[in-house]
């Protein structure tokens, strides 16, 4: 059944001009690596994570089929991401330190989600249904530009959206989520044309996705999508289930089978993989009123602007709800949003990883947005983000002077012992950032640029902006706040030299319980 083409957009070839590559590349590599580097891991997750690589860097083959935090197990996720980590730790740990080698698993799965929000929107945007108006004597966009810009747009409004920027530059099992999630909807887009490859590139998605967090969100997402397939028959059903399914199968089951094999005790296996599927069973036992007040109060900022363009390209395209650029990110969305909604104590995992399918289909609200709802998105961020930029600097102002007082004697009540570090690297950094946010201000009120991307490039330069003066200015701050670094020097202070750290647990182990020390940066 092929949708019918009841809402068309009128748009001229101008209004598709390209954002330029130097541009869109420079906001993914400011955005995707500040804050990666030079700072020791934060509370909590980002440090269970790290620790979960260090011990799988440092132990043997036993660690990588069950791992461990020192000896502890740990079921709250699969290996995959840890794995990858632990072998980035090994090979580059010596010249970059252990902790800063582990978030390289950060990049490669940000920046690979950011590939595949790009192309999956591009090959949306080519299709023949979503082409704009066809003028009598010419002048419209062709499928290629206009793929290109709703790309851009898509990769915008993913780097826009607010949730992202912590929870994106942790060296969690989530960013590898996150990114599985983002390749397992861009084989299904790649299927459209190419089923075979299509339907591998799926079926490996669903299948890391299964290793990296557990086996009930992949589970959803490939009934969601063949019953997608089903009704919309856009997709190839027999590919999906000659070929994505067992591929997925076979990714999904290499490593309980593999822990089982070779594991020294195949007791131990049993139990460690039935806890890390019994652990994901208990995430979603149902929702409480707290769960569901909890998920109303935060998404909408968390998702912000996401969320809004997502829902007006659900409206603005009311008769080709069936087509592949509406059907397809549901297809993804709609399992994970109630998943969410199952959850009795929702956090931000959840959030996230709802972003990537909202953000192809919310790039398709751009060429239907009235001219009014632009100037609103671009004078809001335009406005919020200066004032936050300001606020980021006026304290790191008073954390160096002293001035304004108020601010300085919050903030050293809020941090009794912490003392300010001045580096010149990072006030470099800060103002090369904030110089280009003026730019970027000048250039947007000085002229009225026509095309359609326009309406996120001011969110996503601005988040980009923000995240850097914190992680430039705020950094020793942070690090102060959010990291174990000043417990552990206090400890070490207070331990005799040859003290080592026991952990001291009743849990099934992989090991033996030992003492061990971990490396500073920890």
């Amino acid at each position: 059944m092929n949708p019918t083409r009841v809402s068309r957009v009128r748009l001229t070839a101008s209004a598709t001009s390209a954002l330029p590559r130097w541009l869109l590349l420079a906001i993914c590599v400011i955005y995707g690596l500040s804050g990666l580097f030079y700072r020791d891991p934060w509370k909590n997750e980002d440090a269970a994570g790290f620790g979960v690589m260090w011990s799988l860097a440092t132990g043997n083959g036993q660690d990588w089929l069950m791992p461990n935090i020192v000896g502890r197990p740990f079921v709250q996720a699969g290996p995959l991401v840890f794995w990858i980590g632990g072998a980035f730790i090994r090979v580059f740990g010596q010249w970059m330190g252990p902790s800063d080698a582990s978030r390289l698993t950060t990049a490669l799965f940000f920046f690979i989600t950011c590939a595949c929000i790009w192309y999956g929107a591009y090959l949306l945007g080519r299709r023949a249904e979503v082409q704009p108006f066809e003028f009598v004597f010419g002048g419209q966009p062709s499928p290629i530009d206009y793929g290109r810009t709703l790309a851009d747009g898509a990769l915008l409004i993913f780097l826009a959206c607010v949730g992202l920027a912590q929870r994106g530059h942790e060296t969690t099992p989530l960013v590898g989520a996150l990114c599985f999630v983002a390749l397992t909807l861009y084989g299904l887009i790649r299927a459209l044309d190419r089923p075979v490859l299509g339907s591998l590139i799926y079926g490996f998605g669903i299948g890391c996705l299964s290793l990296a967090g557990g086996p009930i969100l992949p589970l959803v997402i490939t009934l969601s999508v063949l019953v997608t397939a089903r009704l919309t028959r856009v997709l190839p059903i027999r590919p999906l289930l000659t070929i994505a399914l067992p591929v997925s199968l076979v990714l999904g089951w290499s490593w309980p089978a593999m822990a089982y094999l070779l594991a020294a005790n195949p007791t131990d296996a049993v139990t460690f993989i039935r806890e890390w599927a019994r652990f994901d069973r208990r995430q979603y036992t149902g929702p409480t009123p707290h769960s569901l007040g909890y998920i109303a109060r935060n998404l909408l900022p968390f998702a912000w602007p996401v969320w809004p363009l997502a829902a007006w390209a659900w409206k603005s395209w009311s008769g080709m709800r069936t087509a592949p650029h509406i059907a397809l990110p549901l297809a993804i969305l709609v399992p994970q949003s109630v998943l969410l909604l199952l959850q009795p104590q929702p956090g931000d995992d959840g959030f996230l990883l709802l972003i990537p399918p909202m953000a192809v289909m919310a790039t398709f609200a751009l060429p239907t947005l009235k001219r009014a709802a632009i100037n609103a998105i671009d004078w809001f961020a335009l406005l919020a983000f200066t004032l936050l930029g300001g606020f980021v600097w006026l304290v790191w102002i008073a954390k160096m002077t002293g001035y304004p007082a108020q601010i300085a004697r919050n903030l050293y009540r809020l941090l009794p012992g912490y003392r300010p570090t001045f580096s010149w690297t990072a006030l470099l950094c800060a103002l090369l950032v904030t110089a280009a946010w003026v730019l970027i201000v000048v250039w947007r009120t000085s002229r009225v640029p026509k095309a359609i991307w326009r309406a996120v490039v001011i969110s996503a330069a601005g988040t980009t902006l923000l995240w850097v003066l914190m992680m430039t200015l705020w950094l020793p701050t942070i690090n102060y706040a959010k990291t174990y670094r000043e417990v552990a020097q206090s400890a070490s202070l207070a331990l005799p030299q040859t003290y080592t750290c026991c952990l001291l647990y009743t849990s099934p182990s992989p090991r033996d319980q030992r003492g061990s020390r971990m490396p500073s940066s920890a």
